[in-house]
């Protein structure tokens, strides 16, 4: 099943289902008028949604209509929480090895995590808008599931069971402003502007055999200023799986439905190529570009993003076509 919020003029916009090719979409209105209704109650209006969903699919829905990705917002527009992991340790063992410091034993056995802002998200077509370049502006492609109740102390096979949606994340970070923060000791906080998502929140079972122990197999695809940088499997390197993310969570508390937890940014592993290191398939985040170059050349070449830049990520299913639909943005100036 394929779910996404349309623009009303509300803060919480108008749930629609979605088609499984991206094609068409129906008001969801005599099931759940948000996402979160269905979230809160999933196990009676699922259903429902994906009765409609089918009906959709056969070409019978009576009110479908054109599905455009311009008209959505992040699929929740606004979220009790957003906790973002760093699942790919491939991509902390880079940016410590640019600055010659070690990664800590403790990182491969219990996950890195930040509390962001779920208050403000933005849609997959809006804008990133922010006030200064100098800020160091960036994207990170990731995965991020959705979930419904899960427990505290929930193992990580308990915590697989409740996630709810998957879909696709712009975490966009402000990296000049990173290190000062974290110097104060207590994490990131500006340098973590809105997130924004795909257009599209899929439950695990559109990705058939590719979702398996709580990771995507398949490829996070990143387009910069229309040249595509990153092809970057996200399933084998990633050290910790979604249960595994949701579970460190729930050490300490409970989740409740409408969280949503991140992957961090999508990495792969170098290769050796005639004895130099080699990426083929690229990077996620612009920060990981410019820690392979340091690591390589002594000092980085690529810069951060300006106004006007555009940036794609989208994930295709094995037979090419776009599983979520794209996050395709602009970044501009904040207009005072």
């Amino acid at each position: 099943m394929k779910l996404a919020t349309y623009k009303d003029g509300s803060r919480d916009g108008q749930l629609v289902v979605v088609s499984r090719d991206l094609s068409t979409a129906h008001y969801a209105t005599g099931i759940a008028h948000k996402l979160q209704q269905a979230l809160d109650d999933w196990n009676f209006i699922s259903p429902q949604l994906h009765d409609l969903y089918v009906t959709l699919n056969q070409g019978k829905a009576r009110h479908a209509f054109p599905f455009d990705p311009a008209q959505c917002m992040a699929p929740l527009p606004r979220a009790y929480q957003w906790a973002d992991g760093s699942a790919y340790i491939n991509h902390v063992e880079l940016v410590r090895a640019a600055r010659s410091s070690e990664v800590p034993q403790s990182f491969y056995a219990d996950p890195l995590m930040y509390q962001g802002g779920s208050d403000d998200f933005i849609g997959p077509c809006d804008d990133v808008v922010v006030p200064s370049e100098d800020f160091g502006i960036d994207f990170e492609a990731e995965i991020a599931v959705v979930t419904g109740d899960v427990p505290m102390s929930a193992t990580p096979e308990q915590a697989l069971d409740g996630i709810r949606l998957l879909m696709l994340a712009n975490d966009v970070s402000l990296r000049n402003l990173i290190p000062a923060e974290l110097a104060k000791g207590f994490g990131f906080f500006q340098s973590k502007p809105a997130t924004a998502f795909s257009p599209v929140a899929i439950t695990p079972d559109e990705l058939g055999d590719a979702w398996q122990g709580g990771r995507v197999h398949l490829t996070l695809q990143s387009t910069w200023n229309g040249r595509k940088v990153g092809m970057c499997e996200a399933g084998p390197e990633m050290t910790f799986h979604f249960g595994q993310l949701i579970a460190h969570i729930c050490k300490t508390r409970n989740v409740r439905a409408g969280s949503i937890v991140g992957s961090g940014t999508v990495s792969n592993k170098s290769v050796e190529v005639d004895g130099r290191k080699e990426w083929p398939k690229g990077y996620s985040c612009i920060a990981e570009k410019r820690a392979i170059e340091t690591i390589l050349d002594g000092q980085p070449s690529t810069a951060f993003m300006k106004f006007g830049d555009t940036i794609r990520i989208e994930m295709k299913g094995k037979d090419g076509q776009s599983i979520f639909g794209a996050i395709d943005q602009k970044i501009a100036p904040l207009q005072n």
